[in-house]
């Protein structure tokens, strides 16, 4: 049994109350920020024992826990400034800049509403929507963050995982996301993914006006759109990928593809919009998000080294001999033992879900059976549309 935790957003726009407070918040942050440089603390503890009694002083009006979730939140970017000066990276003094309120003390949710106090002897409400109230039913609220444009409710509960029976692979690409193992294997078509984001790219370099500041927020606006609109795609491909998962009782497995951008930089005798088209592929988002989302519904999850990783797209998953391209069937690759055509994106997940298998098994203690290799079982590769995917999918045939 282990506690997850997720989050829950929604519009919200505050009123003068709740911005002064947010305000009030986040120049109490910045102050013990500031406390921490010039000390040198980090840890919750100390900044506590140096902050606490002068943030009283200072906001007396305050209400007293508003203080501890400051110190908190202080804390925390002291502590990943800390963690990048040990790591090299050069690093500015921080500070909030964003209006923000966080609190985890004294609010509760009632008749449809998120309640909470600004100020002694004095509440506000806030009309949660009929989105977060289905969302936040029968799981416990744990805080809750309100900004300028939303407020977002925090929500764990229980998970009892399962032990596999068997193990599906992901493999991440440009134009499509593959996801199976020997015996069936489901491709989502993300070529509404390209075309969103080279649309963005037209529109962004077609800027000419001379003022670097204009041209950045409108690039951030039309950045933001792309960004929305592709992670709704994203959002309902990593659902369909863990429905799958947990229908079947399985664990999902990635592959290490850590360091890809680094393919497509500049310098590498790469055209423009290539490296552009590259670039513009959402490697990470769509990881993070089946991940989460696994997590949620107790799937299990299994990451593969860079070495277990290594030749996932090359080699073939029945007799392991090395696989040739051809240039007119470009993703289509020839196995010269076993005389037949396969397909690469069915090949790099069939050989993803076969090494997460015996990383589990050797994790088990089982590496003598892990090395027993199985018949493999002549699968079928489901094309999908992702842009045109509105519920779950039917269980394969």
């Amino acid at each position: 049994m282990t506690i997850v935790l997720k989050s829950i957003k929604q519009s919200y726009f505050p009123t003068k109350e709740v911005i002064d407070l947010m305000e009030t918040f986040r120049s109490m942050v910045n102050w013990c920020i500031r406390k921490g440089l010039e000390t040198g603390a980090t840890s919750m503890k100390r900044l506590c024992s140096l902050s606490y009694k002068d943030l009283g002083t200072v906001h007396s009006s305050v209400p007293a826990f508003y203080r501890l979730t400051a110190i908190s939140r202080a804390a925390g970017i002291l502590a990943a400034r800390k963690k990048s000066l040990r790591r090299g990276v050069k690093t500015r003094d921080p500070h909030l800049t964003r209006s923000v309120l966080i609190s985890c003390y004294n609010f509760k949710i009632e008749k449809g509403s998120l309640i909470f106090p600004i100020s002694k002897g004095k509440r506000i409400n806030i009309c949660l929507s009929r989105h977060t109230l289905d969302a936040i039913t029968d799981l416990e609220v744990r805080s809750f963050v309100i900004t300028p444009t939303s407020v977002t409710l925090s929500v764990r509960k229980n998970v009892e995982s399962y032990v596999p029976k068997s193990f599906v692979g992901v493999d991440r690409n440009a134009s499509n996301v593959t996801f199976g193992n020997e015996e069936n294997v489901l491709k989502f078509n993300l070529c509404k993914v390209e075309k969103i984001a080279r649309r963005t790219r037209d529109i962004v370099g077609s800027f000419k006006r001379n003022d670097v500041r204009i041209r950045k927020s409108i690039a951030s606006k039309y950045g933001m759109r792309r960004k929305e609109r592709v992670n709704q795609i994203l959002h309902i491909v990593s659902k369909n990928i863990v429905e799958e998962a947990k229908l079947d009782q399985s664990a999902i497995v990635f592959e290490d593809i850590k360091d890809i951008r680094n393919l497509y930089k500049r310098g590498n005798y790469q055209g423009p919009k290539f490296r552009g088209r590259m670039n513009s592929v959402p490697w990470y988002e769509i990881q993070r998000q089946i991940r989460y989302k696994a997590a949620w519904e107790g799937v299990p999850v299994v990451q593969l080294t860079k070495g277990e990783t290594r030749g996932t797209s090359k080699l073939c998953p029945v007799c392991g001999e090395r696989l040739q391209e051809d240039r007119i069937k470009k993703r289509q690759l020839w196995c010269g033992k076993c005389k037949k055509w396969e397909d690469r994106d069915g090949v790099a997940v069939m050989n993803i879900s076969r090494r997460g298998w015996l990383r589990f098994r050797q994790s088990k203690g089982e590496a003598s059976d892990a090395m027993v290799q199985e018949p493999r079982k002549e699968g079928v590769i489901l094309q999908v549309d992702a842009s045109k995917l509105s519920s779950r999918l039917q269980p394969k045939t």
